[in-house]
């Protein structure tokens, strides 16, 4: 038999029931909608998970609340602790390495070296993420540490705030006035 010789079996399709064209077809007048109510009216329903207003499922079960955020990321955490128990020094660790020192479960996940523990031989360290601790003992053991995705950017210290202005003690009006060298007319001290 080839693909396009499959068919669906006997009694598989059926056609469409067409409701409110007369009672002689079984399903005229009410439209299998019964009688009359909120179901019964056109654009009529209650939203998914309605009880008719006794207290719903999803909020007597208090397990089933919140979300899952679709774009977390779930990492492969290491400490360096570990890495220094576990590869002899001058050793590249990435992944792969990780996996079959079974430091981490699966080498598809991204890693992220955190920097728990001590670390005393010199290693090249390849993640995609890094804290900074983690980054600064790899250093202080010779190491280096490769970012798969480069590194990120920091974050530039912030410019000191200009010195605030004084303010001023005069208007432009009196200003005019001193420049002109006399009070303007009309304004003379009698």
């Amino acid at each position: 038999m080839r693909q396009h010789e499959l068919r669906q079996p006997a009694g598989a399709t059926h056609k469409r029931k067409r409701v409110g064209r007369g009672n002689a077809s079984g399903h005229g007048t009410y439209s299998g909608k019964g009688l009359k109510g909120q179901k019964a009216r056109a654009g009529g329903g209650v939203r998914p998970g309605f009880e008719g207003g006794q207290l719903p499922l999803i909020r007597r079960m208090a397990r089933k609340r919140g979300f899952r955020n679709p774009f977390r990321i779930d990492y492969e955490e290491v400490n360096v602790g570990a890495l220094g128990q576990r590869f002899p020094a001058g050793s590249a660790v990435d992944a792969q390495a990780l996996r079959a020192a079974r430091l981490i479960r699966s080498a598809r996940r991204p890693v992220k070296v955190l920097g728990d523990g001590e670390l005393s031989v010199a290693l090249t360290v390849e993640a995609v993420r890094f804290t900074k601790p983690a980054v600064a003992k790899i250093e202080a053991a010779g190491g280096s540490v490769r970012w798969l995705n480069g590194e990120p950017r920091r974050a530039e210290p912030e410019a000191a705030a200009p010195a605030a202005t004084p303010r001023r003690a005069r208007t432009a009006k009196t200003e005019t006035v001193e420049a002109a060298g006399s009070p303007p007319a009309g304004e003379e001290e009698a």
